[in-house]
């Protein structure tokens, strides 16, 4: 499983539907240094995302191209690529997202010691803002931020209402295969949503060295048709689901337990709101009523979200004025 030392590196790139940016996406990873293997996954896209990856092709023989038959979510397209790999070191780019500048090698020339993952900070730049603005590299060495422990990690995934979102399940670390390897770890293919959160959770639960440095490159657009921008009750329920397996865990620490039920607790609030308004939009208003009536624990969340949503709905009609969020970085 080696791929020629020990930090040969494995871009995988999922892609599903990504004709119009799969391609800055993959030019990017050719880019960086120690990358051995860019695997791109398409999961049974309808566009020409495939041949437009074929097209990127440097030469070098590191492009794969693989596409499935069957559309299996981004756990499904990201295992086949762990499968397909032999490098070392395996890392996760979204095809909407892409790399600055030698993200690769500046995260692997930062002596910090042993690691299992290894996170930088990440950029966020709306996507109408792509053109406008540079993305510049600090040039002192990049600093260690954070070495993340299970309850840290789990408590900054619960999305707190009005602030921009910034839960850590969205960094693409490093991870060493060999760790992934010795614990039997990848992407669980129930989870569609979330599935970062899911891998890194277990990852800690493993006893995973995840470290966080400054920003070295890695730059996720933010884009109101994302995937990843919507939530149906399906996708929460998974990730509910997986919340109670790991409280069950007789191995889990008290704070750690305590975090995940807090995590659990956000999750299934935020399951009840999805599927209340399945509900309403599939049987009406007085079976989503029904619905919300057996789940008292979550049902003054979602009173409250939807006064939010009508209220803001109200300003729009009105005139209210829309700030357009700028470029930030996920962490401070």
């Amino acid at each position: 499983m080696t791929g020629g030392g020990d930090n040969s590196v494995c871009v995988c790139i999922a892609a599903y539907n990504a004709q119009g940016t799969i391609a800055r996406a993959i030019k990017s990873a050719l880019k960086q240094s120690h990358v051995t293997e860019v695997i791109v996954v398409d999961d049974a896209s309808r566009d020409g995302t495939a041949e437009i990856a074929r097209r990127c092709d440097d030469g070098s023989g590191r492009l794969s191209v693989i596409v499935l038959e069957r559309n299996g979510g981004p756990s499904a397209a990201r295992n086949r690529a762990l499968a397909h790999s032999r490098a070392d070191i395996f890392c996760v780019l979204d095809s909407d997202d892409y790399f600055v500048s030698d993200r690769i090698g500046r995260l692997l020339g930062i002596d910090l010691g042993p690691w299992d993952l290894l996170a930088d900070d990440i950029l966020i730049v709306p996507e109408q803002f792509l053109d406008a603005e540079r993305v510049e590299l600090a040039e002192t060495p990049p600093r260690l931020l954070l070495n993340l422990d299970l309850r840290t990690f789990v408590l900054s995934n619960i999305v707190v209402p009005g602030r921009p979102r910034g839960e850590l399940g969205f960094l693409k670390p490093l991870m060493r295969r060999r760790f992934l390897d010795a614990h039997r770890l990848d992407y669980d293919q129930r989870i569609r949503l979330g599935e970062d959160y899911a891998l890194y959770v277990r990852a800690l639960m493993a006893g995973a060295r995840f470290k966080i440095v400054d920003f070295c490159g890695y730059v996720a657009v933010e884009r109101p048709d994302s995937l990843s921008a919507s939530h149906g009750a399906a996708d929460l329920e998974a990730i509910k689901i997986f919340d109670e397996a790991c409280v069950n865990d007789p191995a889990l620490s008290e704070t750690a337990r305590d975090a995940l039920v807090e995590h659990l607790r956000a999750t299934t609030h935020r399951w009840a709101l999805a599927r209340a308004l399945e509900i309403r939009r599939a049987e009406g208003v007085a079976a989503a009523l029904l619905f919300l009536a057996q789940q008292t624990g979550s049902a003054p969340y979602v009173a409250s979200k939807l006064f939010q949503a009508r209220s803001e709905r109200l300003r729009r009609r009105l005139g209210g004025r829309q700030v357009m969020p700028r470029s930030r970085h996920l962490i401070g």
